[in-house]
């Protein structure tokens, strides 16, 4: 353990030496001078800069065993002009809990990420941002949730169709088992958002919206995205039951595409059956 720190301390001294070498005076609005034995900026104009004192950012440096907060790491990562990527290496190796700034929610994607859903058809796929709004489907998906008030709804949000739609219209089964565990998915990522207007408007209006809903959020339960067995109910072919499994998304922070697949060879013949109906509609 102790040889691991100091391996984690003489890879933070080179890390900030490598970042402050890499910054020029120009860079920060500070006039460049004759006589600078080294690149970029000195070890006392990056503690002038950070607010921070010249001891201290010097021992940081060189890596000796001092405390280190994440207000302080953040004046030092803003001063060497560290973009997110080395933001976050420089929290780990300081042994601190990174906190990223939070991005705006995602309410796009690519053809890239599109593309590569629509390959996985008749497989159903979508992708959720955190707060579960539906960013992208293929066909699949929308064959296996045609639901009216998902098509024409103005909140194209999976939660809020499934809590608000008559239960009788409802494509999800044994909706008292799979919408608990989706609202404790829900607060696990409410805990990186709080206070924020579009997290706190969608809770509070579901709330309104659904005395259900209302009562399970208060619940307080928290639980981990993880792959799951669920069963789905068509009009038109009966009971599929299918197995989701979660991918994250390199790029879109808290997005994942959830692709389901069949879990049993009446399940599979059942999603081909409406992949087949679809494409007699389209013919």
């Amino acid at each position: 353990m102790a040889a691991s720190k100091d391996r984690r301390r003489t890879e933070l001294a080179v890390f900030l030496r490598s970042r402050r070498a890499r910054v020029t005076p120009g860079d920060v609005g500070m006039p460049g001078g004759f006589r600078r034995r080294t690149p970029g900026l000195r070890r006392e104009e990056v503690a002038q800069l950070s607010g921070v004192g010249v001891t201290w950012y010097t021992w940081l440096e060189q890596g000796r065993p001092i405390n280190a907060s994440a207000q302080v790491l953040n004046a030092v990562a803003r001063t060497l002009r560290l973009d997110d990527a080395e933001r976050e290496h420089l929290y780990q190796l300081a042994e601190v809990a990174f906190c990223p700034d939070r991005p705006a929610d995602a309410s796009a994607v690519g053809p890239d990420i599109q593309g590569i859903i629509d390959a996985l058809d008749p497989h159903p796929a979508v992708v959720y941002n955190a707060r579960y709004d539906i960013l992208a489907t293929n066909p699949a998906y929308r064959d296996l949730f045609d639901v009216p008030e998902m098509r024409e709804g103005d909140v194209r949000n999976v939660l809020w169709t499934l809590f608000t739609i008559p239960d009788a219209h409802c494509p999800v089964l044994f909706r008292e088992k799979e919408l608990p565990v989706m609202v404790a998915t829900l607060r696990a990522s409410y805990g990186r958002h709080v206070g924020e207007p579009a997290w706190e408007s969608f809770i509070a209006r579901l709330s309104v919206e659904s005395p259900y809903f209302a009562e399970l959020w208060k619940n307080g339960d928290v639980a981990p995205l993880g792959p799951r067995i669920k069963t789905f109910r068509h009009q038109s072919v009966g009971e599929i039951r299918m197995t989701s499994v979660s991918l994250s998304i390199n790029g879109m922070p808290e997005c994942r595409i959830v692709a389901y697949t069949p879990n049993d060879e009446e399940s599979s013949l059942r999603t081909m059956t409406l992949r087949d109906n679809r494409e007699k509609l389209w013919a």
